[in-house]
């Protein structure tokens, strides 16, 4: 996986101090972590994972069982300054929901995904396996991916959903791609506002 600082450095610099942040599939509630204590958000998480949300409650995060495919009803319209969806929308079911849902309920969301066309992975195709790179760390047989995109087909959707990319970020062995990142860069990472309405 992408070491922590990369996305630190991607994701803190996006979010302002105090913000209030939601973060959508926290896993082990990390990055909630670095938030809190390094802008003073006020941050909560969803997790399906018990295990994961039992490790986030020990370090005293507020983080609650849910899985996202099913919405966030329970929020209103722009209850967030940010939410998180840092390498989970290409595991959950209805990823185009999911990214509504947060562009609904957030006033702006960032979004970190793997690169499925990163240049190791294309390698990987070409000689006739399934990609296993530091963003894609899975086997074929226990991989939690559904939906395998590359940052060119999220900026497409992104576009032909006039959904507006404020900035991007992208990362390769724990260091700023800058140059052909659709190629060079393992993990892409996204601040996106609302469609124009």
């Amino acid at each position: 996986m992408i070491n922590l600082n990369v996305e630190r450095k991607a994701l803190a610099g996006w979010i302002a101090e105090g913000a209030s942040v939601l973060d959508l599939g926290c896993g082990d509630g990390e990055l909630l972590a670095h938030l809190i204590s390094a802008k003073h958000v006020r941050a909560q998480g969803i997790e399906l994972s018990e295990q994961a949300i039992s490790h986030c409650v020990a370090q005293g995060l507020s983080v609650f069982q849910q899985d996202i495919d099913t919405g966030l009803s329970e929020y209103s319209d722009n209850a967030f300054d940010y939410v998180i969806l840092n390498q989970t929308l290409q595991q959950v079911k209805k990823p185009a929901f999911a990214l509504q849902e947060a562009l609904r309920v957030g006033k702006r969301v960032i979004v970190g995904i793997p690169n499925f066309a990163y240049y190791k992975a294309r390698a990987s195709i070409f000689r006739g396996r399934v990609p296993v790179t530091a963003s894609l760390p899975y086997q074929w047989h226990d991989t939690p991916n559904l939906h395998f995109l590359s940052l060119l087909d999220f900026k497409d959707y992104c576009k032909n959903h006039n959904i507006t990319i404020q900035c991007t970020f992208y990362a390769a062995s724990n260091r700023e791609v800058k140059v052909w990142p659709n190629l060079l860069a393992e993990v892409g990472y996204f601040l996106l506002s609302k469609p124009a309405v």
